[in-house]
This record gives C-alpha cells, structure tokens and sequence, in this order.
C-alpha cells in the first residue's frame, strides 16, 4: 500500500511569518533623554516629555520638530525593537519623625536601663518642661531628671549624692547671671572638690516659665515684674489670671506648658544649656 504524502502539511504563510528573522523586542522603561524610532511613521527622535497620565511620550527630531506617541510595541532603540511602558513612579520614603527635642525618633527604641548620673534641676517645672522636651532622649540614655525644690540647698544634694567618675551630676539653674544669689552658689561648688564630677549650667531667666517663648501665648515679651514682688504672682498679676495660691500657679504652669510642642517653642538660650547637661552626664 503506498502512503500518500501531504505536500501542505507545513503552511508557510501560517503563523506570523512577518516576525520570522526579526529579534524579539524587550521591554524597556521610557525615559526622558533616551533616542528611539517610531516603526510605522519613520519618526526619530530625543524623549523629550512623558505623561503618564495620558499614555503618551514626546519624540524632538534634529529639526526640533515634536511628535507625541502613546506607550508601547513600535521603537526602536539603538536599532532593536522595544515596548516602550510608562516609567515607574517612585515613592519618596516618609520623613524621619522626629523628638520634640528635634532627634530623629528610633522606632521601637527601647528605654535604657537608668544610668547612675543625673540631671538635677530647681523645680517641679524645669523637670516637666525638659521631660516634654527631652523626655524620648533621656530614656533612650538612660537619664533621670530630678528636682531639688529650689537650689539654696545644692551643696548638701551633690555631697549627700556623691558624684564620681561613673556617677556625674548636671545641674540647670534658673537666674545664672553674674551678682545673682544662684551664680554665687554656683562658684562655690566650682572651687570645691565636688567640680570634678559636676557641671553647672544655667539660663538667663528668673524662673523656667520665661524660657517659653512668650508669642505662644499671644505675648510679645513676658511681663516686667518688679524684684520685690514674687515673680511667678507677677506675671500672672499682669495676665490678669488667678496666682494668689500654689494651686493657681500650677493651673497657670499647665496653660504655659500646654503651649510647647517642640524645642521650637523654647528660647535658644535653654536649648544649648540642656544638651550640654545631657552630653556631660552621658560621655
């Protein structure tokens, strides 16, 4: 029996017989400054704009002529077929949040366990504004801030703590300026052995209140209050809010601090002061 033969079998017009011998186009990113040909319109040129919203990128010619094309197969780059696809869009990575102190935030930072330095300062008030301020910065170092309730007495609480190489004292004082009782008790422990393991900074200002800055109340500069009149009643005297009792000061201390958000709202004075503290009991 004799088999017979298809002479047909294989159609060579089946398939796409166009793409036969060509390369096969990649894929390719558009970008601005990348030189392509169109296929069907002849068209070459520089990318010169993409918009991504429309699909479509912008050829210039050597005769500064312009053509628009949408995305897709048709180029040619460096004489290979490409699909030309719109440019991915890159996401900016989020802003590193930051302390009210001004330091990036550490995510998940754990509180380190409590060095044995300190920081010592006059009042309940100085420590709730550096606790606000600086509260992230010193559990991340391990710093404890403590008030001494005023700072007649700072002589007795450095001997009584016993500072050394391995437990330093900072201490921020109100009223640091020269002739003021808090100057002179701060050369006396400056000529004495308690020096070495000690450093005394202070501020400028009569009471840690000032060192707000006052247009965040709606000020333009705190009130002047006379020496022999208590300055905290003063003030509040002179704001026309209730500061005859201690329970009046606090709720006018909680209207202030209510204010500050940041280092932003603090005078620049405090600021220096404050690192400076941190470094010494922290090195």
């Amino acid at each position: 029996m004799t088999r017979s033969v298809d002479r047909y079998r294989d159609d060579p017009l089946a398939g796409d017989w166009r793409a036969r011998g060509r390369p096969r186009a990649n894929t390719q990113a558009a970008a601005v400054g990348l030189v392509v040909e169109h296929l069907d319109t002849d068209w070459c040129g520089e990318i010169v704009r993409i918009d991504r919203d429309l699909g479509t990128l912008t050829l210039e010619d050597r005769h500064r002529r312009r053509r628009s094309f949408p995305f897709g197969p048709g180029f040619l780059l460096e004489g290979r077929p490409v699909v030309l696809t719109s440019p991915s869009v890159r996401v900016a990575p989020p802003p590193a949040r930051r302390t009210p102190s001004g330091s990036v935030a550490m995510p998940q930072a754990r509180a380190r366990v409590a060095r044995a330095s300190r920081i010592f300062v006059e009042g309940r008030h100085d420590a709730e504004l550096v606790e606000k301020v600086w509260g992230d910065d010193l559990r991340l170092a391990g710093v404890v801030v403590e008030h001494l309730g005023g700072i007649d007495d700072l002589d007795a609480s450095l001997r009584a703590f016993g500072p050394n190489e391995q437990r330093r004292v900072g201490v921020l004082v109100d009223h640091l300026v020269p002739g003021s009782k808090e100057s002179r008790i701060a050369a006396g422990i400056a000529g004495s052995a308690l020096s070495r393991h000690v450093l005394i900074v202070g501020h400028p200002f009569i009471d840690i209140w000032a060192a707000v800055k006052p247009e965040r109340l709606g000020l333009v500069a705190w009130p002047e209050v006379p020496r022999d009149e208590e300055w905290k009643q003063g003030v509040c005297r002179r704001l026309g809010w209730p500061g005859a009792t201690p329970a009046d000061l606090g709720r006018a201390w909680r209207v202030i601090l209510g204010r500050v958000e940041s280092y932003a709202d603090l005078d620049s004075t405090l600021l220096g002061r404050v690192e400076e503290l941190i470094d010494f009991v922290t090195t």
